[in-house]
């Protein structure tokens, strides 16, 4: 009898350990969505997890309002087919409420901070689960799986728990709360060779089509109303997304793939992580670093 079990049956299985100590250690917990793949893996795991029932926790979307049309399109469809719980936190009214409309607040993705944590006050939640991997970034691989929030919502790699043979430690003091990542381990090919295998849907914005783009620090962005073009040269190219964000800071990547295997040959041969064209990680050396200790996602 063979007894070896796939990697991606692994990964899968330790996922869905993980989302469920979730449930079984915490109160009030939500899933974080951005319409990405990482976070539609996250969605189908949590299915398979708590099958036949309902995924049992809330879905949360920090929307910073400067979305591609179809990621938006996709997340609506897909709540609406799983029948879940969304909550739509806005950068936009956070915007408008706290009149934050000079200059330095035009990169939305740094708002998403005080916009989560507010979430996460209003709503009690003690463990906002998250679609991060390690490989995606230096600063990704210092996480635990089970990362402690201070009562400001804010990280402290140096204040996290030992995780010893799969024990995750939830215990936290009022106010405090946790960060939750069970793709930890799965690399961007484990998520496109997982999503092929389960044969899941996502945007078609992570396949090869005709956009227009303009050259933003060596940056291709995507053309659209958020951003001032300022006499920019507007080109028309064959790109995709490897990861999806703020249509404003999100780098498309040149790229004639139109299949998942396609999207798989193509990053298997890749010197450049996916998170090389975002602009929001060029700000500084440690500009991840510096959004997570104060409380990013």
């Amino acid at each position: 009898m063979n007894y070896r079990i796939d990697y991606l049956d692994q990964l899968e299985a330790e996922a869905i350990y993980i989302l469920r100590e979730v449930y079984e250690q915490f109160d009030n917990s939500c899933l974080m969505f951005s319409g990405g793949k990482d976070s539609i893996v996250l969605i189908h795991l949590a299915n398979k997890a708590f099958y036949p029932d309902k995924i049992p926790f809330k879905i949360l979307h920090v929307d910073t309002g400067n979305n591609f049309k179809e990621v938006i399109k996709f997340r609506d469809s897909l709540m609406h087919a799983l029948d879940l719980d969304l909550i739509v936190a806005s950068v936009e009214k956070y915007i408008k409420v706290n009149k934050k409309e000079d200059i330095e607040f035009v990169n939305r993705n740094r708002l998403q901070i005080p916009v989560l944590l507010e979430q996460i006050k209003f709503n009690e939640i003690d463990a906002a689960i998250g679609g991060g991997r390690r490989d995606e970034e230096k600063v990704r691989a210092k996480e635990r799986i089970f990362s402690h929030r201070n009562r400001k919502g804010q990280w402290n790699p140096e204040n996290q728990r030992a995780e010893l043979w799969h024990l995750y430690n939830g215990k936290k003091k009022a106010g405090e709360h946790f960060r939750i990542f069970p793709l930890s381990n799965w690399t961007e090919l484990d998520i496109w060779n997982y999503i092929l295998r389960e044969q899941l849907e996502v945007p078609r914005i992570y396949f090869s089509h005709k956009r227009e783009v303009l050259l933003k620090d060596d940056i291709l962005i995507s053309k659209s109303e958020f951003i001032d073009c300022d006499g920019s040269k507007i080109y028309t190219k064959n790109v995709r997304c490897r990861t999806i964000g703020d249509i404003t800071t999100t780098g498309m990547w040149e790229s004639d793939a139109i299949t998942i295997a396609q999207i798989i040959q193509e990053i298997s041969v890749s010197s450049i992580g996916e998170r090389g064209k975002r602009a929001d990680d060029k700000v500084s050396v440690n500009s991840m670093e510096e959004r997570k200790r104060k409380g990013y996602f």
